[in-house]
């Protein structure tokens, strides 16, 4: 299961240096509007400290962690819903991606121009989901034109029912709110899926702040806690200059050494990554034998065939059962052999919901 963020913004607010930083691509980053025109795509390891450790316990032939694809999509300007800069691209860019990582420019640098004149990340922010709502509107009236009828005349019950929740969402947009944040029971929004909205997509908040401001934020970034309270949305705050000057370090001990100067524990795109996981309500499981000790990215919630069908779509087919190890237990007990030993592998079945950090195998036939 590959994960996709869009990275958006107004233009030059640190979209591409972010990109730079956490991406195994390189984008373009200068001092002037639309420095990116086409979408820059890259990967990005996603950090796990467990695959680490059984990789140091097993001592397989190689070692394969879970990946994020990364977008950085050109800066948005007002209009953008009517084509204006590049907008219809910048829409297009959006709709591909399973969640947003909204840039907002929450630090004060005369050197560094701003499309608008000032820094004001609230203002920033709503600009964006105007333009993200009008697209939204349009494309809700566009349907409604198309089911009204059926709904109003045809007695077709899932048509009233389309009709209905269109018409909720259609007067949240009205109001300039987020179809994220509409009054909406998510097995409902499974009847929308087909249309894409943009602000129905999760979103994180990445407040990009100076160097003195990287671990306790600013008043900026207060502005923007306070505006966003009332969604279903992340806040992350970071220094993206300072992760640029990270990630070009060479070393891991130099790395550890200029967090620990500036009194971090950890490179913020390491939390970024884990904040979007948590977004896209993810979790992680593992696959550990001598060839390969390998993660795999799943939704949580999933059952055991599912899981498997993320490795090859034959798993879930021909699915017979589990056997699972919890990471604790593998580390307390040092290999799959001893954890089998001490009573620590459980045979599961077709309902058992795998657990964040269970290593597995799977048993099938095709």
């Amino acid at each position: 299961m590959s994960l996709k963020c869009g990275i958006v913004g107004l233009p030059n607010v640190g979209k591409s240096t972010l990109f730079n930083c956490v991406s195994s691509a390189k984008a373009q980053a200068a001092n002037f509007p639309f420095c990116t025109i086409e979408p820059n795509v890259g990967t990005v390891t996603v950090p796990d400290e467990r695959l680490t450790r059984l990789s140091e316990l097993v001592k397989p032939e190689r070692l394969v962690p879970a990946v994020t694809e990364i977008v950085d999509i050109a800066g948005l300007v007002k209009g953008a819903h009517k084509g204006e800069g590049l907008g219809n691209q910048f829409l297009s860019n959006i709709r591909e991606c399973d969640a947003i990582i909204h840039v907002l420019r929450c630090f004060d640098n005369d050197n560094i121009v701003h499309v608008d004149g000032s820094v004001d990340p609230v203002r920033d922010k709503e600009i964006i989901d105007t333009e993200l709502q009008l697209k939204d509107l349009d494309s809700v009236e566009k349907r409604i034109q198309k089911v009204e009828k059926q709904a109003k005349t045809g007695g077709d019950k899932d048509a009233k029912k389309l009709f209905d929740l269109l018409t909720i969402i259609k007067a949240h947009l009205l109001q300039g709110k987020s179809v994220r944040s509409a009054p909406v029971a998510e097995e409902d929004r499974e009847l929308i899926a087909d249309l894409g909205l943009l602000t129905d997509k999760p979103v994180l908040y990445l407040c990009n702040v100076d160097e003195n401001s990287a671990k306790t934020g600013n008043a900026h970034v207060e502005r923007v806690r306070e505006a966003v309270k009332d969604e279903n949305a992340e806040v992350l705050v970071l220094a993206v200059a300072i992760e640029s000057d990270i990630a070009g370090l060479e070393t891991y001990e130099e790395k550890m050494m200029f967090l620990e100067e500036i009194g971090l524990e950890e490179p913020g795109v390491n939390r970024l990554i884990k904040t979007a996981y948590h977004l896209l309500n993810l979790q992680t499981y593992f696959t550990a034998g001598v060839k390969e000790v390998r993660a795999w990215t799943i939704k949580k919630g999933f059952k055991a065939p599912q899981a498997a069908a993320v490795i090859h779509t034959d798993f879930e087919k021909g699915f017979i059962r589990a056997e699972v190890i919890k990471y604790a237990d593998f580390i307390h007990y040092g290999s799959e052999s001893a954890c089998r030993d001490n009573g620590k592998l459980s045979v599961e079945g077709k309902e058992y919901v795998v657990q964040d950090g269970d290593i597995m195998h799977f048993r099938f036939n095709v």
